[in-house]
């Protein structure tokens, strides 16, 4: 991933990770400017969708899209369905994460490809559960979480978009469980050592969009 951009609804962060992620090279370095101008109270959702249609403007025609999942990239997509059935955005293509933004995609007529016939992907455009001063992320808790994962790795640009209930001190800070995807098959063998790391401890949350297992 060239670059990774953090766009929430009260400020924009945009960062250029060091090529080798084992790197000891100190972290690069953070740019912030204020987005948000309104005097007026929003609510979650006019925040959530703020900062999705801020980092929309950064699509250009013949792109290759990364489409996120969950309430806040959903925003972003229902955006792009506007520009291009209002014509000022055109030539792209999107990649979807899960299903559900795979059948709001179709709805607004934004033409969707396979990852595996568009291994290259321009930008990619997602929420996220938690974001920490690093940059540093918690995804996954909507079900998306290895999908999600697959897109955004070969995205030259990843754009995080998140309302400020999202920003933590440090990652766990929301005091909600870490999303832990599993196979089905012989999950059990891995729960002991899971346990160990207090991850696989009590039931499963749910199901995620592949049949996996959702801690």
């Amino acid at each position: 991933m060239a670059s990774l951009s953090f766009v929430s609804s009260s400020h924009l962060t945009l960062r250029a990770p060091s090529p080798n992620l084992r790197s000891s090279s100190p972290r690069p370095t953070s740019v912030s400017f204020s987005v948000k101008a309104q005097s007026v109270a929003l609510s979650q959702d006019d925040l959530k969708k703020l900062a999705a249609e801020k980092a929309v403007e950064s699509i250009k025609p013949g792109m290759v899209l990364g489409l996120g999942t969950g309430s806040t990239a959903a925003f972003a997509v229902d955006q792009i369905g506007k520009l291009l059935s209002s014509g000022q955005l055109h030539d792209i293509v999107g990649i979807p994460t899960s299903k559900r933004t795979e059948d709001q995609a179709r709805s607004l007529g934004i033409p969707l490809v396979a990852l595996d016939t568009h291994p290259r992907i321009d930008l990619a455009i997602d929420g996220a559960d938690e974001v920490d001063p690093n940059l540093d992320l918690v995804k996954g808790r909507g079900g998306a979480l290895l999908r999600e994962k697959m897109v955004e790795a070969v995205a030259e640009r990843f754009i995080v978009v998140a309302d400020d209930t999202k920003l933590v001190k440090g990652l766990g800070g929301s005091g909600l469980a870490m999303p832990v995807e599993v196979v089905q098959f012989c999950w059990r063998m891995g729960l002991p050592r899971g346990g160990r790391l207090g991850s696989l401890r009590g039931s499963w949350s749910m199901v995620c969009f592949l049949g996996w297992l959702l801690r």
